[in-house]
């Protein structure tokens, strides 16, 4: 079945995944869902993040901002009694007075507590910080798995798998109706998982079952191969990732995970456009264009748009919030539905 654009397809996995994730199997955790983000050289469709509950509740005391690498270098080594931050914080591995600067920003923000002591910087923890993330599953989507999309995707797949940074790596694609799903076909890695999805419906079935990998252990990260063919006998260039990187990482992704969400689409597009609406569809609400009579992409809504018109003065006082139109208040609307999904910010 067409789709309107992978932007869609994108947004109605998500609206799945944070409905019905596990494919197939209860719900025995939590789930964030969010999109469009990953490490500097792999950017990930989806990503969801399974939960441990009470650590999820508890994360929620440090606020909703997430805590970026260097906060992360400082809160969860943070000690219940005052100490001198450089006995009890691990050596960064970069200047010191970069961890000084981390820790005025999160006094700043009032999830760390300092003071001066002898002409030292003593910190002492205000929250204990948890150990909220159980597994990271990525997904990749590709409405229109083809052969040559499929050629395309596998040596991405391929590192995804190499690396071992997420636990499982999937690849999503739109359900053909055929007999055996062309994706099955197609020369993707064994090790990832298959989603056949009926956007339109908002379900999904498992078609191949991907293969759990083991973030705990050294990944490789595949720099180079051959691209001669089959008789390229050129050597790959590759490099190790030692399991303490990417423990590291995965905090850093899940913290950025936590902090936008799916819904955070909306800061992208020009909601203060006077045809920005959105629809009710089987799997939740997607943004839509009165003018077009479309639902647009994020790429499209934009200034730029020959369609754009900003919202009349006068929405924002008749009967509309102050603070704005009928684009902000579907702002707060996927705020409102993003916080629902983090116990404790409600």
């Amino acid at each position: 079945m067409a789709i309107d654009a992978e932007f869609d397809f994108e947004l109605r996995i998500c609206q799945w995944a944070e409905r019905v994730w596990p494919p197939g199997r209860d719900r025995q955790r939590p789930v964030i869902v969010a999109r469009q983000f990953g490490t500097k050289r792999r950017r990930w469709d989806t990503i969801v993040i399974e939960c441990d509950p009470d650590g999820l509740r508890q994360r929620a005391e440090f606020g909703e901002q997430a805590i970026d690498s260097d906060l992360l270098d400082v809160l969860p080594h943070a000690p219940a009694e005052w100490a001198f931050y450089r006995d009890v914080l691990p050596d960064p591995g970069y200047p010191w007075r970069y961890v000084r600067e981390a820790i005025h920003r999160a006094t700043d923000r009032g999830i760390l507590e300092t003071r001066k002591y002898e002409g030292r910087i003593e910190i002492r923890r205000k929250y204990a910080y948890p150990d909220w993330v159980e597994r990271i599953v990525a997904i990749e989507n590709k409405p229109d798995l083809d052969a040559s999309a499929a050629r395309r995707l596998a040596p991405q797949i391929e590192r995804d798998v190499a690396m071992g940074l997420a636990d499982e790596v999937w690849v999503a694609t739109a359900a053909t109706g055929e007999r055996v799903e062309p994706a099955l076909l197609e020369n993707l890695p064994v090790e990832a998982g298959i989603l056949v999805v009926d956007p339109r419906a908002g379900d999904a079935e498992v078609a191949w079952h991907p293969r759990t990998l083991d973030p705990t252990t050294p990944g490789t990260r595949i720099l180079e191969r051959p691209v001669g063919g089959d008789h390229d006998a050129s050597a790959a260039r590759f490099e190790y990732a030692d399991p303490e990187w990417k423990g590291h990482k995965r905090l850093e992704i899940a913290e950025r995970a936590y902090a936008r969400g799916w819904r955070k689409y909306v800061d992208t597009m020009r909601s203060d456009c006077r045809y920005f609406d959105t629809r009710w569809t089987t799997t939740g609400p997607v943004p839509y264009c009165r003018a077009k009579e479309c639902q647009q992409t994020s790429s499209e809504c934009r200034g730029s748009c020959s369609q754009f018109e900003p919202e009349p003065p006068a929405w924002r006082s008749k009967g509309w919030p102050l603070s704005g139109g009928p684009g902000k208040d579907i702002e707060r609307v996927l705020d409102r539905r993003r916080r629902r999904h983090r116990p404790g910010l409600e």
